[in-house]
């Protein structure tokens, strides 16, 4: 105690879902979604709603690729309880207690059912990283040093490598890979599009299919830590149950989403490749290139010159 008073000291929060990184990761997105969208009046007949339609599900593929790397919902829960508030206090709150898992780290919020009980504002939301190059075991020591609330210690340290829930490792292994098989996804995206740019469509397909397979891989990768049981996360006289959030549902749309569109173009290569040509503005780029003049002017005094 200090002066009486439990001490605290603010720290830098970050939120559950949206952070930094995710809204300068849109915002960049939304700035080529809006410069395509000011040279559309320039793009002439039919050809115009094939273009709009390909740039925005284009970008709107890669920006989900890119955000989710830092979305922190892969895994979500909550649970209503009246819990103690601080250690070495017989103070009882009636709170919500939430647990979002990203690739990167987990967030544990704890808001007040109201907000303003016991003198205190209750409303937090603490990030604890492991992804490789931080340390979890510190920043959970911080958060004891700062006197956090204890349904945020007692969450956290179930995650924590000294613990016997012994999933620490699990996690940490299955973001890594999975933040990474992500990247390779994104990669491989920026090739589809290089290649729907060329009149080489086929091949553009078959990346398409590429890309939603490393999603699905990612996916995988993620799930793998259902294999290891889950230690039950007991407040008061509620458990925390964690479930799929909607970054990993997001994702695996995505993935069903570029097999859709890859099937699709490759199909349609087989079936009927003007149509996708059509579709793709290619064709009368084509036509244009095989056209024969319909008539052939002479000047009738280079003729004479027998020229």
């Amino acid at each position: 105690l200090f002066d009486g008073v439990y001490p605290f000291y603010p720290q830098q929060r970050k939120a559950a879902v949206f952070d930094i990184s995710t809204i300068i990761v849109i915002v960049v997105f939304l700035t080529l979604a809006c410069s395509f969208l000011l040279i559309i009046p320039g793009i002439r007949g039919r050809a115009r709603f094939y273009w709009t339609l390909r740039v925005l599900l284009s970008l709107f593929v890669g920006v989900v690729i890119v955000v989710v790397q830092f979305t922190g919902d892969w895994e979500t829960g909550w649970v209503q309880a009246n819990t103690s508030y601080k250690s070495f206090s017989h103070a009882q709150v009636n709170a919500d207690i939430g647990l979002h898992i990203g690739l990167a780290g987990v967030n544990v919020t704890l808001r007040g059912n109201p907000v303003n009980q016991i003198n205190e504002t209750i409303n937090y939301n603490e990030h604890f990283p492991w992804n490789f190059g931080a340390d979890y075991d510190r920043s959970y020591s911080e958060g004891l040093e700062k006197g956090l609330p204890s349904p945020i210690l007692y969450v956290a340290e179930k995650f924590s490598t000294q613990s016997p829930c012994a999933v620490h490792r699990q996690y940490r292994i299955a973001g890594h890979y999975a933040s990474a098989t992500l990247w390779v996804a994104f990669c491989t995206w920026i090739i589809s599009n290089i290649l729907f740019s060329m009149p080489v469509l086929v091949y553009g397909g078959y990346m398409l299919l590429v890309t939603g397979a490393f999603m699905i891989f990612s996916l995988l990768s993620f799930s793998t830590v259902r294999n290891s049981p889950m230690c039950l996360i007991q407040i008061g006289t509620g458990t925390l149950h964690v479930a799929y959030g909607g970054s990993f549902w997001l994702m695996l749309a995505i993935g069903l989403l570029c097999f859709v569109a890859g099937i699709t173009i490759v199909a349609m290569h087989h079936l009927n490749s003007d149509l996708l040509k059509a579709f793709f503005d290619l064709r009368e780029d084509k036509a244009e290139e095989y056209q024969e003049m319909p008539e052939v002017f002479v000047n009738p005094h280079f003729v004479n010159k027998g020229l």
